[in-house]
């Protein structure tokens, strides 16, 4: 597909992980004084890679259930008819219909696509059964000890960019002196565990090098993390293997900032 990109400029840049774990993995939808809505709360029909639509809707359900609520005096109760009306509406069913989707392509390309066929195309998503996830995504993770290292061509300025002058794009920007909103529950895992069972992934799945090993005086290594960098994809927080980075709403609207779209 390089033929496509050639000649073509580099504008923004930006990372998401998305919530696709559908229909059976939404969490509790509300709490007092506030509800979950969008994708904050996974209404992602996977299968349509399309969400737009289902946060619309699902910030109709609740706004309507906020404004009955308030017409009663009940600011601080929680939205009980919000998951109620989202249970009788058509995003219900939509995202009931796609809820094979993402189980099925977890065992593979091959048996996934076979097992997506037979749900989407044959049985039109009614299939009498649903899978379920079987393990979170940090727990899938393996050691570094069962795979030979991948070298990736170093990136060449034109079709492919690194990380750093692409964070620059992003028009992110955080106070230096604002609360860290990336940190540890313990300092000793990030070496001890992930560097010397699964060759330090936090250097690799961060699309903005925020996680960097480097060298200490004594030759040993240490977590880096560069949190200035961040453009709030929140992969860190789900994908690394013993959960031990917390990573909290940063201050501000330091971005990033789409501005090409």
């Amino acid at each position: 597909i390089s033929k496509f990109f050639a000649g073509g400029k580099r504008i923004s840049y930006g990372a998401r992980a998305i919530t696709a774990g559908g229909v059976q993995s939404l969490p509790k939808l509300v709490f007092p004084g506030g509800a979950l809505i969008g994708c904050d709360a996974g209404f992602l029909n996977a299968s349509r890679i399309k969400g737009s639509h289902a946060a619309i809707k699902s910030g109709m359900l609740a706004a309507e259930a906020a404004f009955h609520a308030l017409g009663e005096d009940r600011q601080l109760d929680e939205l009980s008819s919000y998951p109620a009306a989202f249970e009788q509406s058509w995003l219900k069913e939509e995202l009931h219909k796609a809820r094979n989707f993402k189980p099925s392509m977890s065992r593979g390309l091959v048996t996934g696509t076979l097992l997506v066929g037979i749900d989407q195309v044959l049985l039109g998503g009614r299939a009498p059964w649903t899978l379920h996830h079987a393990h979170a995504d940090h727990e899938c993770l393996k050691p570094a000890s069962q795979f030979t290292p991948i070298v990736y061509p170093k990136p060449d300025g034109k079709l492919t960019f690194d990380r750093l002058s692409s964070v620059f794009i992003s028009n992110t920007n955080h106070s230096e002196n604002q609360p860290a909103h990336l940190t540890l529950k313990d300092k000793s895992v990030p070496v001890q565990i992930n560097l010397a069972q699964y060759a330090g992934p936090e250097s690799r799945y961060c699309p903005a090098g925020v996680y960097e090993f480097v060298k200490n005086e004594d030759n040993s290594e240490r977590l880096q993390i560069n949190a200035q960098n961040c453009v709030h994809c929140k992969t860190c927080d789900i994908k690394d293997p013993t959960q031990n980075i917390v990573w909290v709403t940063p201050e501000g609207g330091g971005g990033p900032n789409y501005s090409g779209m």
